[in-house]
């Protein structure tokens, strides 16, 4: 019994010494929370007015959100007694041998730091890097997030980002669709160009400025090759390039302009 009530007295004492700490870092860390929050609410509705670009926000407002975070941590911890000092010096050191372990996590947070400052790519934007083509859906802090034509994920190290080649093809607001139609060696050729021309200027995604192409790029073994080239804006690519295939093909068809078919290459070859 005495022993329990040693228990008893020495607990009431622990609560009376630190109850009152544990009370107020729990409400420090509340607060704090909620301060946090509104931080970067208040900062990303600024940076909104002030037309930050989107990629560069979210950026921003992650080192902020983190940096709030750390230095929450730090108060609760110091308001619990424990010694901040000591406790900054053991994290420092062991950061030291964390950032030794991921050197290749470093790397990729200065790549992530470049792409924020010289803005090779931006969210929204189609390019191709790493043998990977796609949309740009969210540039983090480590890595970048694309959407492939297949509407995959893909995700890359923001360093390899940062060192190696980008192609993007949205940076200039238009893009060149290159195709091939064949046709055959007895079809007038001024004739042909008229009626290939005439599919591009009739499509409405097809650009004016630049103005579309079409030459003679083969002389293959069965067939003269055009080279049709209309530009158009990145995000009809696709639908420009499938459509003047399909309208060149009805188009010759209707002009009475013979486009060779594969048997008749196999022939030509074989005779």
């Amino acid at each position: 019994m005495e022993k329990a009530t040693e228990w008893i007295n020495y607990g009431l004492e622990l609560a009376k010494e630190f109850g009152p700490k544990l009370l107020t870092a729990i409400l420090i860390f509340i607060i704090g929370s909620w301060v946090i929050k509104k931080i970067v609410g208040s900062s990303r509705k600024v940076m909104n007015k002030s037309k930050y670009d989107e990629s560069l926000q979210r950026f921003l407002l992650n080192m902020v959100s983190w940096a709030l975070k750390i230095f929450l941590i730090l108060v609760v911890i110091s308001q619990l007694g424990v010694d901040v000092t000591t406790f900054a010096a053991v994290i420092a050191a062991a950061g030291l041998a964390v950032g030794l372990a991921l050197q290749g996590s470093l790397s990729n947070f200065a790549g992530g730091v470049l792409i924020m400052i010289f803005k090779p790519y931006k969210i929204g934007e189609l390019i191709e890097a790493q043998g990977e083509l796609g949309v740009v859906k969210e540039i983090e802090i480590f890595t970048t997030k694309m959407i492939t034509p297949g509407n995959k994920l893909a995700i890359i190290p923001n360093g390899a980002m940062a060192n190696g080649n980008i192609i993007n093809y949205t940076a200039e607001g238009k893009m060149r669709v290159d195709t091939t139609i064949g046709v055959g060696y007895g079809e007038d050729i001024k004739k042909t160009k008229e009626v290939l021309m005439a599919v591009l200027t009739s499509n409405p995604l097809v650009l004016k400025d630049p103005a579309p192409s079409v030459n003679v790029s083969e002389l293959a073994d069965s067939s003269v090759n055009f080279a049709v080239r209309p530009y158009c804006k990145p995000e009809h690519y696709w639908d420009v390039y499938f459509g003047t295939l399909e309208n060149c093909k009805l188009a010759l068809d209707k002009a009475g302009i013979e486009i060779p078919y594969p048997h008749q290459v196999e022939i030509r070859k074989n005779g």
